[in-house]
């Protein structure tokens, strides 16, 4: 990812974290380590149960649990209120931003027409925010996603981020980051706090100004990563695998470099859990 990941661990790690940024290498982020960002932020949340929910059509292009077969919702959000993100589904972060630099606001979201919009403005405020369901050990989560035409420096993270910020092996599956490469996504399995041998990562062309759908695959056997509904990342090593529960959380991460930063944003437009 892009920056060193915070290791694992404490909350306020996480909220550096970035949720964890992941780029090209090893990222560190503060914070609950990584994206841990979004752990610190957002705060462990317990959510209660969700009834499962029928099938879902394949409206909105390839996905990856029509493609393989992963039958009813389970949780998630579809964004259908209006106004800030749902506070029963969402703990939204407020504070310093990725590495301490800029700063995380509630205000940075927005939700309309069925979208939740993350902005960034020139300064670096910005946003995340982690869920408060389906915080579970093993499942598949998929979600759809786009950026404008972003500044380099603001990254867009989908990131599985260990309940309560800890995690033995400062574990962090970032299954879909945006680096300084804008026309690039990224898939990032954190399974160590440090070292030159930490992650596993698999890169993707693609435009990112577009909607497409992001999955990660979590069994006992390993984990998988698709976009579109095509596999793109594997990892089957289980000493590579998170040995705490996760969650998802969603961060528009800034990453600063002395130019002028220009305002971006990152849309999402669902996000689904399966067993």
């Amino acid at each position: 990812m892009s920056a060193p990941k915070a290791v694992a661990g404490t909350a306020s790690a996480a909220a550096n974290h970035r949720a964890a940024p992941s780029g090209t290498a090893a990222a560190v982020v503060p914070a609950p380590a990584s994206r841990a960002r979004a752990a610190s932020l957002k705060g462990p949340a317990s959510a209660a149960p969700v009834t499962a929910q029928a099938p879902v059509a394949a409206t909105d292009g390839v996905q990856a649990a029509t493609a393989r077969g992963w039958g009813a919702v389970v949780a998630g959000d579809e964004f259908s209120n209006t106004g800030a993100p749902n506070s029963t589904k969402w703990s939204v972060f407020k504070g310093a931003g990725h590495a301490g630099k800029g700063v995380r606001s509630p205000q940075a979201w927005s939700v309309a027409n069925g979208v939740a919009t993350v902005k960034g403005d020139s300064a670096g405020t910005t946003g995340g925010m982690s869920a408060k369901f389906a915080q579970q050990k093993y499942g598949k989560w998929e979600a759809r996603m786009r950026t404008n035409a972003r500044d380099p420096k603001y990254h867009p993270v989908m990131i599985l981020w260990p309940n309560n910020n800890t995690s033995p092996n400062c574990a962090e599956i970032d299954y879909a980051e945006g680096t300084t490469n804008t026309a690039q996504i990224k898939f990032f399995l954190h399974y160590g706090c440090g070292g030159s041998n930490f992650q596993t990562t698999a890169a993707k062309t693609i435009d990112t100004t577009l909607w497409h759908n992001y999955a990660v695959e979590w069994t006992p056997a390993g984990i998988t990563g698709y976009i579109d509904g095509v596999k793109t990342f594997s990892d089957t090593n289980l000493a590579h695998l998170p040995s705490v529960g996760m969650h998802q959380t969603l961060q528009l991460d800034w990453f600063p470099d002395g130019s002028a930063t220009k305002p971006s944003q990152m849309q999402v437009d669902w996000v689904r859990v399966y067993k």
